[in-house]
């Protein structure tokens, strides 16, 4: 079993504390099979909420897949008590914002879509809506009337 730790890296204004909102947020993910390298085309998601027993009961994790080619069974789990927030003084820099647990799979790529919070740096106004599929979002803090967003969101994935 080998921890991976997904880093995320964006360009923060006037926001601080992004984070994955709730225990059913999605992370999309490519997985590659460790034993034969597929890397199947479309993203799957993994959440805290969901749980698959491991045979031989050895456990659960959040996702058990059998590999179409090679037919191995391999999991992944999300370590809840790794995920932190992206603050504003991580901005434009490489901060493990979760580890996944993985038995025979690696993750290659991460696809960010809705379910991010934020807040405002200096108002705490609660964004709780923040889609980043498309690499940007912005929105406007009218406590302090300032542009807020989130840009070149960017991401890479270390061996913990």
């Amino acid at each position: 079993m080998v921890k991976f730790g997904l880093q995320f890296k964006a360009t923060l204004e006037n926001v601080t504390n992004v984070k994955p909102l709730g225990d059913d947020f999605r992370w999309f993910l490519k997985l590659k099979c460790g034993n034969c390298g597929e890397i199947p085309d479309k993203w799957q998601y993994i959440t805290q909420v969901e749980s698959v027993p491991l045979k031989g009961g050895r456990g659960s994790a959040s996702m058990v897949q059998k590999c179409k080619l090679c037919s191995r069974e391999n999991s992944i789990d999300i370590l809840g008590d790794t995920i932190t927030p992206y603050n504003e003084e991580n901005s434009e820099r490489f901060k493990t914002m979760v580890q996944f647990e993985c038995r025979g799979l690696e993750p290659i790529d991460f696809q960010p879509q809705a379910g991010f919070a934020a807040q405002g740096a200096e108002s705490g106004t609660k964004f709780p809506e923040v889609n980043l599929l498309e690499k940007d979002w912005t929105d406007y803090d009218e406590k302090v009337n300032e542009s807020v967003g989130i840009y070149e969101v960017t991401h890479q994935f270390i061996k913990c």
